[in-house]
């Protein structure tokens, strides 16, 4: 398992960074993603054989955000 730390800025709501740690949750090979609405960090602990930084990146861009 790796862990990394990303940065998703202008998010609307704190229900917006619920749905992105949720569809994060719900992806193979996501074990944990906590979003905070209030700094904008993404914590993801994921296993790097099954999800790439790329498919995390593209997850959280579906919902209309950027995380870098």
């Amino acid at each position: 398992m790796e862990k990394i730390t990303l940065r998703v800025n202008d998010l609307a709501c704190p229900d917006c960074a619920g749905k992105i740690s949720e569809l994060l949750r719900k992806q193979k090979g996501v074990e944990d993603a906590q979003l905070s609405f209030m700094t904008g960090k993404l914590n993801v602990s994921y296993d790097p054989d099954v999800i790439s930084l790329d498919e995390i990146k593209k997850t959280v861009s579906k919902l209309g955000y950027k995380a870098e």
